[in-house]
Formats: structure tokens, sequence, C-alpha cells
């Protein structure tokens, strides 16, 4: 029998093989130390069962080939050894020093570095590699960002044949890009973002058809105008797949030239765009819809902060200043509120997200710390363009055209399992993790000192949202069509979309640029997935050292904080302005010294049983005694005694027959629990609550 899959390193000599055909943690197995056959963490790998020294308590597995490296380069700190330069990975998952081999003479004891790997090493020979980059002392948080970008792929400067293209790019619209385009220029259109923004995608307008229906147009950059297929910028927008934002800094897609210039919906001059133009009952239904090529002429640049502060009437000034936008801003505020009601009936989620905002001085440096406030004029903006992303992608899907959709699946059933386990002993009951389920639990969390625990317990349990040529829906919307659309600027996907959009409006979608636009659809699906996921995994490093940072000006102060997670090593605990960090075990109060306490640990647990080890090392520094009891069991066929001439043969054929009868997976989840208890009683044993 031979393995294949992802070999997953821990900083402490052993490791996991991940299969690639593995449905949760319960598939993989464990590789011990000296096992992993010259393996590093995250290479493709091939390997084979083996006995375990523990007595087959659990999948053990031994590495037995490397199929694909995955650190091709590495990040880490200068080390001089004499005339040795080494480099000391920044990772414990990478725990072999690299011989830096070559020029080294402008590498310093201490710098942070990036090594190109020539060779891995073996049994008498080190891992070898050449200096790639070095970006400056290690430890500080300069050269910590730029490593970051660097380890991901992500490039501040563009090429120069992108950025030869992006200067030759127009300043203003021609006259002749207007033919066969949707004059909407003496209309009211107006941008709303935040205030430091510089690229604006999208533009809003409101207003009444003579039946009394909204009129609701958002008007999106047409990007691909100005990008055509193939060309360098193309190119170089579907490597990057989208703008990383970190900070107060952005690494665009596109160059300023474009992004901030001709694509920018900026105030009081023409652009050329892209409409979703929707007309809406006064629920906010549609009833129909517009796409069209277009051209506007936004006659306001506003700000979320200036909006929230009109629709509160906080401020006569302002009020009077915009008088002619605001009764159009509290018709927009009413219809969101009509669309956000339409979503939750249907059974969208409503996750609240509490995301921390690092605020820099003039050089750059985090000087505070905030949670990001969302107001009216977040929602509606953020309303809106969801119902363009809805009908854009519904409008593809009907014609049967190429596209590249945003999908979202519904929970895994192990992740669905996991949920109810550890809701349970917080009182929260889930029958079935679907929308209508996991929003209750929400609602009745929210306002206990429980909902932030709760809150990203769900989130967790979610499947993470891709991009996808296949229109499988989006769980977390209650949505059964949708895609990006709306921000052409910032991510591929959108431009993409854009481009199939323009080729069905021109008439040019048949035949041979179907099949093009087919593939490049299944290109750009895969490309924007994979980087969404890197930029994603940047931000959040590169936020965590702003954070450490702005944390480090308050070493020794105290605050309060609400724990956010519980581990064998301590507490996570989060802060009122977002800031998360770890309370080490041994920095927790010696409260139970003169305890004696007893731990029954119940449930199910696998053939392996648990390893106790870590508990017990934990509970004995905390208690004057601790027993620690494992009583879990091995997951069982709830149905393998059905076939007994029993009283417990009986019992479960009658279960199974109202399990056939039952009307949904709620009875169907019901019934399996009563069969759990109904054999616990049989069997003279206690079935585990969870």
């Amino acid at each position: 029998m031979e393995l294949n899959g992802t070999y997953q390193a821990t900083g402490k000599g052993f490791g996991f093989l991940i299969p690639e055909d593995g449905k949760g943690r319960e598939d993989d197995w464990f590789i011990p130390p000296r096992s992993e056959g010259g393996a590093w963490n995250g290479d493709r790998v091939l390997a084979v069962p083996v006995e375990d020294d523990r007595g087959g308590q659990r999948r053990t597995a031994k590495i037995t080939a490397v199929v694909e490296r995955a650190n091709k380069t590495v990040t880490g700190a200068i080390e001089r050894q004499g005339r040795e330069v080494w480099l000391r990975p920044g990772s414990d998952r990478l725990p072999h020093p690299i011989k830096v081999v070559g020029r080294t003479r402008s590498a310093k004891a201490g710098d942070k570095a990036a090594v190109a790997v020539t060779s891995y090493g073996n049994k008498k020979l080190p891992p070898m590699g050449t200096l790639r980059e070095i970006f400056g002392k290690d430890g500080t948080r300069p050269a910590a960002v730029e490593a970051i970008l660097y380890q991901y792929g992500i490039e501040r400067a563009f090429p120069v044949s992108v950025q030869t293209a992006a200067e030759l790019a127009p300043r203003e619209v021609a006259p002749a890009d207007l033919a066969g385009r949707l004059d909407l220029r003496g209309g009211t259109v107006i941008t709303i973002d935040g205030a430091s923004s510089k690229d604006f995608d999208d533009a809003v307008s409101l207003e009444r058809d003579g039946d009394g229906n909204w009129v609701l147009g958002v008007h999106i950059a047409d990007v691909s105008h100005y990008v055509a297929e193939g060309s360098p910028l193309d190119l170089e927008a579907r490597n990057r797949g989208t703008s990383v934002y970190f900070a107060d800094q952005v690494v665009p897609m596109l160059p300023p030239e474009l992004s901030n210039g001709i694509c920018s919906l900026n105030p009081h001059v023409d652009r050329l765009a892209l409409s979703c133009i929707l007309t809406m009952g006064p629920d906010g239904a549609v009833l129909d819809h517009r796409l069209v090529k277009s051209v506007i002429r936004s006659t306001e640049r506003m700000t979320y902060g200036d909006c929230n502060t009109l629709l509160a009437g906080l401020d006569p000034e302002l009020e009077a200043k915009y008088a002619h936008i605001l009764p159009m801003l509290r018709d927009m505020a009413a219809l969101a509120a009509a669309l956000e009601q339409r979503r939750r009936l249907r059974g969208a989620l409503d996750l609240e997200s509490r995301e921390c905002h690092v605020i820099c001085d003039e050089l750059g440096d985090p000087v505070d710390v905030q949670v990001r406030e969302t107001g009216v004029s977040e929602a509606l903006i953020e309303s809106f363009m969801l119902s363009a992303n809805e009908c854009v992608a519904e409008h593809l899907f009907q014609l049967h055209a190429p596209a590249v959709y945003r999908v979202h699946e519904k929970p895994s059933a192990d992740k669905a399992t996991n949920l109810k386990a550890m809701l349970a002993p917080l009182g929260f009951a889930l029958r079935e993790a679907d929308n209508g389920s996991l929003q209750k639990v929400l609602d009745a969390a929210r306002g206990t000192p429980q909902a932030p625990a709760i809150h990203t317990m769900v989130l967790r349990s979610l499947m993470k949202a891709r991009y996808d040529v296949q229109n499988l829906g989006h769980f977390g919307l209650a949505a059964p069509f949708y895609c990006h659309f709306t921000s052409p600027i910032r991510r591929y996907p959108d431009l993409m979309v854009h481009r199939i959009l323009t080729a069905l409006l021109d008439g040019a979608l048949e035949g041979r640029t179907r099949g093009k636009e087919s593939a490049a659809a299944q290109r750009a699906a895969q490309q924007s997935s994979d980087r969404e996921g890197a930029a994603m995994n940047a931000e959040r490093e590169i936020e965590k050292c702003y954070l450490a940072e702005y944390m480090h000006q308050h070493l020794g102060e105290t605050f309060s904080g609400a724990v956010s997670g519980v581990t064998r090593f301590g507490l996570f605990v989060a802060l009122p302005n977002g800031v998360e960090g770890l309370l080490p075990a041994a920095a927790l109060p010696d409260d139970g010294a003169e305890d004696i306490v007893r731990i029954r640990l119940t449930g199910e647990s696998g053939v392996e049983g648990l390893d106790l080890a870590p508990l017990e090392a934990v509970a004995a520094a905390r208690f004057y005694r601790a027993e620690l009891r494992d009583e879990t069991a091995v997951p069982r066929d709830l149905w393998d005694r059905a076939g007994e001439d029993t009283l417990t043969g009986l019992f479960l054929r009658r279960m199974q027959e109202r399990l056939a009868a039952a009307a949904d997976d709620g009875a169907r989840a019901d019934l399996e629990r009563a069969v759990r208890f109904g054999l616990a009683a049989l069997e003279h044993r206690e079935e585990p609550m969870a």
C-alpha cells in the first residue's frame, strides 16, 4: 500500500502525512521522528504504512520519496560561522539551517534574507542555497514585511514592459470610445469609498420609474476596455490575481497609472463603465435588469464618514453642502435595508466581523489600532454590490456563457459534526449545519459573553469561498448565483467577467471566441483562487507584524480582554481594539495549587485513544493532584447488531424503520442520537453527551 499526500511538519521533530483524498484529520498519518525521508514541510510525498512503536494505536507511516518540493526559496536570518554563511529559517517547521554558497559578501549577520535552495541535503551534506534577497535587519517590522511579500510571490514593482504599457494608457476618454454606449452623464451618479481610497471602481445611482419602482444603477469601471486580453498588462494582472492591502499600503494588481487614472471613476470627468441597471419593487424584489456598456460622469466623490454623518442628521452644514444628493442617499439607505431583509429571509448568514485597523503616522509606523466600524453607507454599498454580482452571475448562467463564479459550498459533514460538539458544552444545540440553523445559533448568542467564541466557531466551520467555472451557488449568502463583477481594478476574476460580458454585449461570443474565453475562465479561476489565498495569508502575517510593533510600545501595561481560544499551552485573549495574543499557561495565576481534581474524558477518539501526556503536564502544574481517565470509545457502527435475535436487535430494527420514514435530516439526526442512548441503556453503559 502506497500513500501520497502532503507532509506537514511540526517544530518537534515529527509530522503528519495529509492524504490527497483525505476528508479530515482522522485520515492523517503520523510520521515519527527520523521517518520524514528528507521531506520538508509542505512537500508532496510518497509514503508506506509502518508498525507503530506504541503497539498499533495510531496510523503511522514512513516517507519513501519526495515528489515535489514546496520550499524552493526560504527566508530567515543570516548567521556567520567564520567564513561560512548560513541561513536559519524563520519557521520552526523548517529546522535545518541552510548553507549559503556563492556570493555572500553583501550578507551580514543578523540580516533578514531569502535563499534559493539548490540542494536539500542528505545524511552527509547540509542543505545549500544561493542568496537571492536581503530585506534589512532581522527582527524589524519593515524587513519582516518585505520578507513576507517575497515569500508569497507578491511583487511591489511592475516589469518594465507592464510599466511602459501603463504609461502609454490614455489620460482621458477618447470621443471614439463613446460609440454604442449608453450615455448616463446627465444623471446623478456618485462614488462612496473610504477617505484614503484612490481607486474608485464602482459608482451608484438611484431613481424612481413611472410605476414607482426603484431603478438602481451599479456602474463599474470598464477596465477590460484598457487591458486587452493577452497584453502585458493582462498577463501581469492575471499573475497577481488581486491587490494586496495592509496597514496604510497597497500592492496593486494594476499600475497606478490605470488604477488611479483612466480606470478610476474620478469625479467630474468622463469614464467608461459597465452598468448593471436593476428595476426593483418597493420590497427590493428584482423585476427587470439591463447590462450595458455606458459612459458616466461621477457627480460627487463621497466618503463613508460623510455619508454616515448625513444619514444620521448630525451636521447641518454638511447637509446644506450635499442637499442635491441627500434625498437619494436616504432612498439608498431604505432600499439597502429592504435588500438586506430579503437576504436574511432567504437564509443569508449575518456574520459580524471585528476587523482591526492599524493607523500609521507619516513615517508608516503604527500609532494606534482601532476596530473598523461599519456604518449605514458601508452596508448600502455592500448590499448594492451583492445585488449586481448576483444579477450578472444569473445572467451569464442563463445564457450558458463562460463565467468565473464565486462559489461557497455548505459545510462538510466533518466540520458540521465538530461544530455541534463544540457548541453543545456552551448550551447551544445545532441540529443541522444549514443556513437557518446556523443563523439561529448566531442570533441566540448575540449579546452574550459567548458570542465572540461562537461567531469564531461558526466562521471556522464554513468552507472557504473560491472561484470556479461551475456555478455551485454561495452558501453564506444563500444565493443560487454569484460572481465577482464589481471590482475589476483589484480582482482579476472581475476583469474576466467583464471581458466575457463585453463579448456577449458585442455579439462576439461565438465559436472560437467562446472556447477561448472558456479556457481563459478556467485558468483565471484556479490562478485567482491560489493568489487570493497567498494575498490573505500575507495580509494576515503582515498585520501581525504591525500589531506586535504597536503593542511593544505598551509592555508592562494592563489590558482587559476576552478569552478567544484555549489550547494546552495557554489561552488566546482578544483585546477590545481587536488585537489578539497568547497568554501562556505558565503565566496563568496559580489558583489551583491545593485542588484535587478528577478529569474524565468521554466521547469518541479513534482506535489510538488519547495522548494524555500534554494534558497531564498542564494539570500537574496547576493542581495539587489530578487524575485523568480516558473513557473515550472507538467510533462504532450503530447498526452492527441489528441482525441479532435479541432485544437489542429488535430495538435497532424498529429504529431503522423509523429512520427510513424520517421527514428530514434533522429528524434523522435526532433518531440516530436516540439510538446511541438506547444502546447505552441496553448495554448498561453511559452515553457520552458530546
